[in-house]
């Protein structure tokens, strides 16, 4: 982390700072990152908690512009593929499917639900399918789930599917539900057992893999959903049995293969959505922050705006960042446990937050960033703290405050993570939906909880 600017420093910091902030006001405030954005593909737009409810809700406010006014395809989430696939099915209006997304996530279950099953995104899931109302089927905007953790849900879909329309499959998924049978659906039970097994079920899923991703490739109509909604779950079952299996041994490997298998499966659907697809991806700022600006890269880990910008080029990807400096948060005190709010304290001293909200006296401002690091309105190198080394606040479903002394905080060198920065300064915890419970979860593995 770079030293703190001296005192006499500060105040023209300040004013540097103030000169390039666009004030966030309204939905006009977003139009001068929707220029920033143009003919981009891929808008990547972040959290620095997963309970914050004006995280959602700017970024639904933009995500709601994207689509009308410059037609992006669909939503992808930090989210389990079949849970979201019935989201997805619910705001396109798809046959059978409930008229009322909010009931969808309201039957949401696998902990931490309040990320998706909150009045956040059940008012935004009810606009998206009012929207689409008025399109023709073809012309809809998706909304659908990139993670890995579904691996029970993702299997018995696909078994389900295959039964019904291609028999012939049947029995290679059933030799790998065998295989997982004896966990009880357990993750953490089978990430346990790769210890004295290590290769676990992994020949099994692969095997599937195989044959239905060549399956996919002699299909008469590759465009279906179902199809690919059948490909996909395979690719989970692989991608979660690989995550479990690697989580046993620690390292950044687990980290790596969740969010390699986010960037994939984001790739997935823009091939299944054609050329001209356009997507928005909702997750967290150390899933969409370009990780190379950060300790991240130090530790061997890499990440879904990374990779995303690595295969496609800056001018196809804009990486949208967010932060507040205090207020409260939706998360749980363990692993597990029910949420409830905490009270997010002052930011660290010297920290970027701390900067900001020392600047802007509570405003909440937007930030352009060029790539090389240097705010948009500036020619020269005079705001050279958006390049310094500065910790930047991450807070993930299991929130200590008492841990803010020596945790919770990513080294940050802003321009190179983001294109954009959206500061909130304060903020507060989001309202889950009816019913949230302790349920399934996945073991702790930092960061795996962003």
């Amino acid at each position: 982390m770079s030293a703190p600017a001296d005192a006499a420093a500060v105040p023209d910091e300040h004013r540097l700072i103030r000169q390039d902030a666009i004030s966030l006001t309204s939905l006009q405030s977003l139009d001068p990152l929707l220029d920033r954005i143009g003919d981009a593909h891929y808008v990547l737009l972040g959290e620095a908690s997963h309970g914050t409810s004006e995280y959602y809700r700017w970024r639904s406010v933009l995500t709601r512009r994207l689509i009308e006014e410059k037609g992006f395809s669909f939503v992808a989430v930090e989210g389990d593929w079949p849970d979201c696939l019935s989201v997805h099915c619910s705001v396109t209006g798809a046959p059978g499917a409930r008229d009322d997304p909010r009931d969808v996530l309201e039957g949401f279950t696998r902990w931490p639900r309040w990320m998706w099953a909150n009045t956040e995104v059940a008012h935004f899931t009810r606009w998206l399918r009012q929207h689409n109302d008025r399109l023709p089927p073809g012309s809809r905007a998706g909304f659908f789930g990139l993670d890995v953790y579904s691996l029970w849900d993702s299997l018995h879909a696909l078994l389900d599917h295959l039964r019904t329309h291609h028999p012939e499959h049947v029995e290679t998924a059933l030799e790998a539900y065998h295989c997982f049978e004896l966990y009880a659906e357990d993750p953490q039970e089978y990430a346990r057992s790769t210890r004295l097994i290590p290769s676990g079920c992994e020949p099994e899923v692969l095997a599937l893999l195989v044959e239905l991703r060549r399956a996919a490739k002699r299909a008469h109509a590759p465009g279906r959903l179902a199809e690919f909604a059948v490909r996909q779950n395979a690719e989970v079952l692989a991608g979660a049995e690989a995550y479990y299996r690697a989580m046993v041994r620690g390292g950044p490997e687990s980290w790596n293969i969740r969010d390699c298998h986010m960037a994939d499966t984001l790739d997935r659907l823009m091939g299944h959505h054609g050329p001209d697809a356009k997507a928005v991806v909702w997750e967290h700022n150390t899933h969409v922050g370009d990780a190379r600006a950060t300790d991240m890269a130090d530790a061997g880990m890499v990440n879904v705006g990374q990779l995303i910008r690595e295969r496609h080029g800056a001018d196809e990807v804009v990486l949208v960042g967010f932060g507040s400096y205090e207020g409260t948060v939706m998360a749980a005190n363990s692993w597990g446990a029910r949420p409830r709010v905490h009270r997010v304290p002052p930011a660290r001293s010297g920290s970027l937050e701390e900067r900001l909200h020392q600047a802007l006296a509570g405003q909440q401002a937007l930030f352009l960033l060029t790539p090389d690091g240097r705010p948009a309105s500036d020619g020269d190198a005079a705001l050279r703290w958006f390049d310094d080394e500065l910790d930047h606040r991450a807070i993930g479903v299991v929130y200590r405050p008492t841990h803010e002394r020596w945790g919770n905080y990513v080294p940050t060198r802003l321009a190179a993570r983001y294109d954009a920065f959206c500061y909130l300064d304060r903020t507060t915890a989001l309202t889950p939906l009816e019913g949230d419970q302790r349920d399934t979860a996945e073991e702790e593995t930092w960061p795996s909880g962003m």
